[in-house]
């Protein structure tokens, strides 16, 4: 689970937001949006909490902006964070990568990476949006360079995972997720796929976990390619634990947003020192961000 506290604020305090390190053992992620442009001065403030926030906390938080009114906590759900749903199951080309399920393994043509994907009780079939875009992506990354240590965090049916791995064989990749019954499918997705579990090179391991927090993916990182297909709140509250992980020059491939959500994600990031690999598409209605983290 994961949580926000949101509160309007004037434009001025929006702006300076204060850091929270210095005054907070295990600070939250902050966002500021300008909701309705013909009210310049009106804008919303929303911290995301990986875990539920001590009213003193929140009580802290909310005296740091003396125009701050109408704070609200509210709890994130799970299925908030990994639930889209799955639309058609037609085959789906993504460059050399063919999304497809049994009914459709006629599809697959000499030359292509095929993953065989059935419908069933996780995301990411590659019919989605926000799966194909992470699988273009995967796909014009790989022929810019190499991948050497990859996560996918929410990995739902394991599509992403296998596709980066299938493409970078000499890469270590980890597939995460919170929900026990993703890492199921995900495990039964790679056997139907060839794909072999394990911790060394050519292999996936798999964890459940929420957000970053297992020592099977903090002792494995820093990763040099990141994962994340899930939703933009969970994605703007993980923002510090997961630009932590990337190493500098790192790629994080992100979806599950909306287009306007698409700048309050992206600077969500920036502020961790992750900046876009190449221009934000203004025109999808599910974009997939791409950013890279500077070298230090």
């Amino acid at each position: 689970m994961s949580w926000t506290l949101r509160f309007a604020v004037n434009r001025a305090e929006a702006e300076s937001l204060p850091d929270l390190f210095d005054l907070i053992d295990d600070p939250p992620t902050l966002n500021v949006e300008e909701p309705d442009p013909s009210k310049p001065d009106d804008w919303v403030l929303t911290a995301y909490f990986a875990e539920q926030p001590a009213a003193a906390i929140v009580d802290q938080i909310v005296a740091l902006f003396p125009s701050a009114a109408d704070p609200c906590l509210e709890e994130l759900a799970e299925a908030d964070w990994t639930t889209l749903s799955q639309r058609g199951l037609e085959p789906v080309r993504a460059g050399r990568f063919l999304v497809h399920t049994a009914d459709h393994a006629d599809a697959v043509r000499i030359g292509d990476w095929a993953l065989q994907i059935e419908a069933g009780l996780a995301f990411g079939t590659g019919q989605h949006a926000t799966t194909h875009g992470c699988l273009a992506a995967i796909a014009r990354l790989g022929k810019l360079r190499r991948f050497t240590n990859i996560a996918d965090i929410g990995t739902g049916t394991g599509v992403l995972a296998m596709a980066a791995l299938r493409q970078q064989r000499a890469a270590n990749c980890i597939a995460s997720d919170i929900d026990p019954i993703a890492i199921d499918v995900t495990a039964q997705n790679m056997a139907l796929n060839h794909f072999v579990a394990g911790a060394c090179i050519g292999r996936m391991a798999l964890a459940v976990t929420p957000g970053l927090s297992a020592p099977a993916l903090n002792n494995r990182a820093p990763y040099d390619l990141v994962l994340a297909n899930i939703l933009a709140p969970p994605l703007i509250a993980l923002a510090r634990d997961l630009s932590r992980v990337i190493a500098p020059g790192g790629v994080l491939v992100m979806a599950g947003l909306l287009d306007r959500q698409q700048r309050a994600v992206a600077n969500a990031y920036r502020r961790h020192g992750l900046v876009p690999a190449w221009p934000m598409d203004r025109k999808a209605e599910w974009p997939c961000l791409v950013l890279t983290k500077k070298p230090i």
